[in-house]
């Protein structure tokens, strides 16, 4: 299970990250909530684990301009801004929960489990857009002519494309859905697995294109 950790905090996410992997979870980290959002929005989460003081974009703004964007991710808000009327304004922000600094761990995992097991909206195992189908699990792309393999990167990455047809998805964004948050990649390899996606594209006869916003980033075009 993918879990987003929105905290500025470094070191509490360097202490946090074993204790998550270990209960099976894969983490990412972001540590500004300006750079938070368009992770969040992504769908690329299945829960998050968010602080309400950062720098860029507090926690409930953040959180309201997600929630607002439509993401219905699980949110654990975790804050030393443990009084009722802070708990009270992070849970009418959009918050699922809210646990208060300093905390046991155990708790924070046991927490995220219940969190876990409410019913919610099942992401679809195949993605349809314009004249493709995209089965992630299988790493299978499907179109008018024809079926192709991707790689994994490739599926990450036309995934995200996907999920927001006709949205810019900024080059930022799109390196940490596709790489993670805190990967050294450069834009370069973005370039290439744009090329290559492009192509499989090209390869099952669709019609949807992938347009270079010069500057900033691409987003993908369904076919009619």
């Amino acid at each position: 299970m993918r879990l987003l950790l929105i905290e500025d905090d470094c070191a509490l996410c360097e202490a946090l990250r074993p204790a998550l992997e270990g209960a099976g979870y894969r983490v990412d980290a972001c540590h500004d909530g300006a750079d938070a959002l368009p992770l969040l929005a992504s769908d690329a989460y299945e829960l998050c684990i968010l602080d309400r003081m950062l720098p860029g974009l507090d926690g409930l703004r953040l959180l309201r301009a997600a929630r607002a964007q439509g993401v219905d991710t699980p949110v654990l808000m975790l804050t030393a801004l443990s009084g009722v009327g802070e708990r009270v304004d992070g849970l009418d922000a959009g918050a699922d929960d809210y646990l208060a600094k300093p905390f046991d761990t155990r708790e924070l995992l046991a927490r995220l489990r219940a969190l876990a097991r409410r019913p919610a909206t099942a992401a679809p195992t195949i993605l349809r857009c314009g004249d493709v189908e995209l089965t992630p699990a299988e790493l299978t792309l499907t179109g008018p002519a024809a079926a192709t393999d991707l790689t994994k990167r490739e599926c990450d990455l036309l995934e995200a494309l996907l999920r927001a047809p006709g949205r810019l998805q900024t080059r930022p964004a799109l390196l940490a859905q596709v790489w993670g948050p805190l990967a050294e990649v450069e834009d370069a390899n973005l370039d290439c697995y744009i090329h290559f996606v492009r192509r499989r594209l090209a390869a099952v006869g669709s019609r949807c294109r992938i347009v270079t916003v010069r500057g900033s980033g691409y987003k993908l075009e369904a076919a009619p």
